[in-house]
């Protein structure tokens, strides 16, 4: 009983094709509607059309099945005035419950999306060479301090750090020529919603002002409101929400971090306890904190799983890491698929239908021919492909194995 095998697809303009995509093995695509304005309703009408799209092959006549489905929706983005409490946000809670209905209806499952303020995640270097000549996205500590002090100027940020990481962010930025700093400067903004190419520096401060008077309290309970009155409809809908963790699950900016621990998990799925209350586990971004035990977060919350993103990353001192290959860094992909697999079993003797929980392979390196082309960051075919088939592998020789029933 293996996992459901997808694949991050980003539409129609995606250098990822999804003939490369079913070539690699995967049967589920995980996307979403990346046109639709933050906040806007998606319409049964533009999901019915990306479905067909994704699920049949029209350049022959008939259209003919993929032998794709649409599993997972990540993700429909939360409006920023949800996130903040504003007196808005019932009137944008509102769309957000009709685009949940109009999912339900056309039948797509699985619903992720976070609950990260302004930026939805956060990497200083996008191209990091690896010993071997692949590169990996990743994290500088000494970088970002450098960004925020130095290039964003955020007020009050001198308060966040101890006098040794200046000093450190410090040499960084002088010794970081013009073109390097432009780099960075686009490597953090590329993690703002829809940033890669519209945001300014003095967006950016902006933004984060909106925070000022937000703490973690006020954010935790800004969600609890949110999910109150999302969770119900998502009942009814016959749509499994999946929120996903901070990335990196640590705090920036000085904005609030409310999704990185055990704790704040467990906060989350007790709001309403309910299946449709759920997570996305994603063993990167927890897996950068040494405190989140991975496979021990599976086995205690398990039961409320309900999309995997297995990737790992290589923890480098002082905050700082690398996505690691996805069989290597300081994530225990072994001990975290036993216990992924022993939680389906569960399932099956439950008669859960939900009991293939869909996984996706994350965040692959640069390798090979990709490293000619324009990709995603983090989604290149070939690192993909090589990820997703250790992790098909891995969970072959555990299922043979036996452990799984021990």
């Amino acid at each position: 009983m293996g996992m459901e095998q997808t694949w991050r697809w980003y539409g129609p303009s995606d250098p990822v094709t999804l003939t490369d995509i079913r070539q690699a093995g995967a049967t589920g695509i995980v996307t979403a509607l990346h046109e639709v304005p933050i906040g806007e309703v998606w319409t049964v009408e533009a999901i019915e059309e990306r479905k067909k799209m994704i699920e049949f092959d029209s350049s022959v006549n008939p259209a003919r099945p993929r032998g794709l489905n649409w599993s997972v929706i990540e993700s429909i983005p939360v409006h920023e005035d949800i996130k903040q409490g504003k007196p808005s946000r019932d009137a944008w809670i509102e769309k957000y419950k009709e685009s949940i209905r109009n999912v339900g209806k056309v039948g797509i499952p699985v619903l992720t999306y976070n609950w990260m303020p302004v930026v939805d995640w956060t990497r200083t270097n996008l191209e990091m060479e690896l010993s071997d000549g692949a590169r990996a996205l990743a994290f500088d500590m000494s970088e970002f301090i450098a960004f925020d002090l130095f290039i964003l100027r955020r007020e009050g940020a001198e308060a966040c750090y101890t006098k040794e990481q200046i000093d450190l962010a410090k040499q960084k930025f002088e010794s970081m020529s013009s073109e390097k700093q432009y780099i960075l400067q686009k490597n953090i903004i590329a993690g703002l919603p829809g940033g890669q190419e519209g945001y300014t520096i003095e967006d950016f401060r902006a933004r984060l002002a909106e925070y000022k008077e937000i703490d973690s309290q006020k954010y935790r309970e800004n969600l609890k409101y949110f999910l109150e009155q999302i969770v119900p409809v998502a009942i009814e809908s016959g749509v499994r929400l999946a929120i996903h963790p901070d990335d990196p699950p640590i705090p920036l900016f000085g904005l609030p971090r409310v999704v990185s621990t055990e704790n704040d998990l467990q906060y989350i799925v007790n709001v309403v306890d309910s299946i449709y209350n759920g997570l996305c586990i994603c063993t990167g971004s927890l897996g950068v904190r040494g405190d989140n035990d991975l496979p021990g977060i599976i086995e205690r919350m398990g039961n409320k799983i309900n999309f995997l993103h297995l990737r790992s990353t290589q923890r480098d001192g002082d905050g700082s890491f690398h996505e690691a290959s996805h069989l290597r860094g300081d994530v225990d992909m072994y001990n975290v698929i036993v216990a992924v697999l022993k939680e389906q079993r569960k399932r099956h003797a439950m008669n859960r239908r939900d009991d293939e929980i869909p996984m996706r392979a994350d965040h692959g390196h640069m390798i090979l021919d990709d490293l000619k082309k324009k990709t995603n960051p983090g989604y290149s075919a070939i690192g993909l492909l090589r990820g997703q088939a250790e992790l098909r592998g891995l969970e072959m020789g555990i299922e043979k194995s036996g452990v799984v029933f021990r």
